[in-house]
């Protein structure tokens, strides 16, 4: 371990148990500074009270690995133009990280602490700034709401046709913004869709617990609306040099980047074998699997295997998806696409460990609201 690493670890040792007090600390000391950031951020701070801190903290923390964070912090930067974020704003939020930090330390934080978390935060800055300065494209795009389903009591089908093109790769994401519902409240979704002519977006989504954005977006939303669209973001998505038969795992609505990546292969794949398992606690929650299975008897590569993990009555598979798929197999010559759940994409890749399956060949996205 480097001797950046080795302090910032220690250093962050120091204020580990105190993150909420050091994240409130951190904004108290932006916003009274410049109180006009305070513009830039949502109404409730509840949820976006440890994001950014969170962000900052693991990007630091993980800075010895540049060929993994590089593309990723480009991908931040352009993210974060949709907060209008200027880039002078980088240098106010660095000074608030390290005097929060050093505020709930104690006597052990040192002169060396501060000098290392500046200057991993300057290469981050200067990552993120160079991958907004890159970019082309608007900082977010409109669209308006063409269709709305509601699919069970928690999960709505919608359809968005952006006022522009944006273009994106099947298997990304990209963040969400509903104006009138939500203001300033951002939330990352997969569209369900791989690139269409039309340019229309669906999205599958699910209400969570006390989820603002969420629910806002299955209970509230109607065609018409407005509603804002950041630029794409993630990996999860098909080599089409790769030959190995594929796996695609859903949890619940982690099926919607599963179905932009199935739609893509429709329109080039003639030899590769694709098994789709698709779980759920109930079969209510198993709201697309009519279309899935309509997939499955248009295209003979395409097997769908679906599972209950509390619906005693479901004639399918019983369990967890990860338990299920295990059932199945081999795949250790497979490549694997894993959406869902925090909890369920951790629980299917430690199944995947346990099966022998190179990590190289597992791609995978875990939501949360």
């Amino acid at each position: 371990m480097g001797d950046l690493a080795r302090l910032l670890k220690e250093s962050w040792s120091l204020v580990e148990e105190h993150q909420d007090k050091v994240a409130g600390y951190f904004y108290a000391r932006m916003f009274l500074s410049h109180p006009d950031l305070r513009d830039l951020f949502p109404v409730q701070m509840d949820v976006q009270r440890a994001r950014l801190l969170g962000a900052i903290v693991t990007a630091v923390q993980t800075l010895e690995d540049p060929e993994r964070f590089d593309d990723y912090l480009r991908a931040l930067g352009r993210d974060h133009r949709k907060f209008h974020v200027e880039p002078e704003h980088y240098e106010v939020v660095g000074g608030a990280l390290i005097e929060a930090m050093r505020a709930f330390a104690g006597e052990e934080w040192g002169v060396e602490y501060d000098q290392a978390w500046a200057d991993a935060y300057a290469v981050i800055a200067s990552k993120m700034l160079a991958g907004a300065d890159a970019d082309q494209n608007p900082p977010y795009w409109y669209g308006e709401v063409v269709a709305h389903e509601r699919r069970s009591q928690d999960i709505a089908v919608f359809t968005v046709l952006p006022l522009q093109p944006l273009e994106f790769r099947a298997g990304q994401y990209l963040s969400l913004e509903a104006p009138r519902y939500q203001p300033r409240l951002w939330r990352t979704y997969s569209p369900a869709n791989a690139p269409r002519r039309d340019n229309t977006l669906e999205f599958h989504v699910r209400a969570v617990g006390a989820g603002w954005v969420s629910s806002a977006l299955v209970r509230r939303l109607q065609v018409g609306d407005m509603v804002k669209l950041a630029a794409p973001m993630g990996s999860m998505t098909l080599d089409r040099r790769s030959t190995r038969d594929a796996v695609f795992v859903a949890g619940g609505t982690g099926l919607a980047p599963i179905k932009s990546l199935l739609e893509e292969l429709t329109r080039y794949n003639r030899t590769r074998w694709v098994h789709v398992f698709f779980g759920a606690q109930n079969r209510e929650d198993l709201y697309d699997l009519a279309d899935l299975n309509r997939l499955a008897a248009r295209y003979p590569w395409l097997s769908v295997v679906t599972a209950c993990s509390d619906d005693p009555t479901f004639p399918g598979e019983q369990g967890d998806i990860s338990d299920v798929l295990a059932k199945y197999g081999p795949w250790k010559e497979h490549d694997f696409f894993v959406s869902g759940s925090g909890r369920m994409v951790k629980a299917t890749l430690k199944t995947l460990a346990e099966l022998q399956v190179p990590s190289i060949r597992i791609k995978y996205d875990s939501f949360s609201e």
